[in-house]
């Protein structure tokens, strides 16, 4: 099989399986902490909030605003959303994020990963993470793109060539034509939040136990946060399941 089919075909197992494969970060992840684990450690040498968790937490939260921005602003069906059953797009995507980057739902991604990857407070943990997150989402956009350029043909290949793939180009800004929707946003992203602060919880239900024995929480911030999240995303998907109220014509 030449390379070109077989990164293709490697894209597009590891995009059907993509909400699971970065679950593989937690054991490694937790492994490390236990490993580096010291008593006085300044992680764990306060009851409220440590400086490292703030810094996770703004950095997921940063990779999660990149993703309502992208979402937000992008029209059914086009390069900004793909479904389980396979690539999804009747038009190319080109303003807002996308203006700036050909995948800015994996910039956000990647943001959101990076900050449970520094929880761990281990440097060469993290560069491993962004060298792993490199190559596991290298071959989906590869695939995407093979995709899209079949379908779309020299108007991809146009627009790709002055668009960079990952890192976002800030002075290509193109403003978006149609208008913010917080519906699309809440129907698709409504998990996200509640993700977070949930993940966050759990690292710090394991540092805890490091230190104690005890499998417990000693920031309440914590536990508010993840509750208050969790209700909002199951009463989302109640409305989600049982309404059309989240659904908009076109979006």
């Amino acid at each position: 099989m030449a390379l070109i089919h077989e990164l293709e075909n490697q894209g597009n197992f590891l995009f059907r399986y993509r909400s699971y494969l970065p679950l593989l970060l937690f054991p490694p992840a937790f492994w490390v902490m236990a490993y580096n684990q010291q008593e006085d450690s300044w992680l764990f040498s306060t009851s409220q909030i440590t400086s490292l968790e703030i810094a996770a937490i703004v950095i997921c939260l940063f990779g999660l605003l990149i993703r309502v921005l992208t979402i937000g602003y992008a029209p059914a069906n086009t390069s900004g959303r793909n479904t389980a059953q396979g690539q999804v797009a009747d038009t190319i995507n080109t303003q807002g994020m996308y203006s700036m980057v050909r995948h800015p739902l994996y910039v956000g991604n990647f943001f959101m990963w990076l900050g449970i990857a520094i929880l761990t407070g281990e440097v060469w943990f993290i560069l491993s993470f962004v060298l792993a997150y490199w190559l596991y989402y290298e071959r989906i956009m590869f695939a995407e793109e093979q995709f899209l350029i079949r379908k779309f043909g020299e108007a991809y290949t146009k627009w790709s060539a002055n668009t960079p793939a990952f890192i976002p180009k800030l002075s290509s800004w193109k403003k978006p034509s149609i208008s913010f929707s917080w519906k699309k946003v809440l129907k698709k992203e409504k998990n996200g939040l509640f993700a977070i602060f949930l993940i966050v919880l759990i690292f710090d239900i394991w540092l805890n136990y490091l230190r104690t024995s005890d499998w417990g929480c000693e920031k309440p911030i914590l536990i508010y946060l993840a509750v208050s999240t969790a209700i909002i995303y199951f009463i989302l998907k109640f409305i989600k399941s049982k309404t059309l109220w989240l659904d908009e014509e076109g979006r």
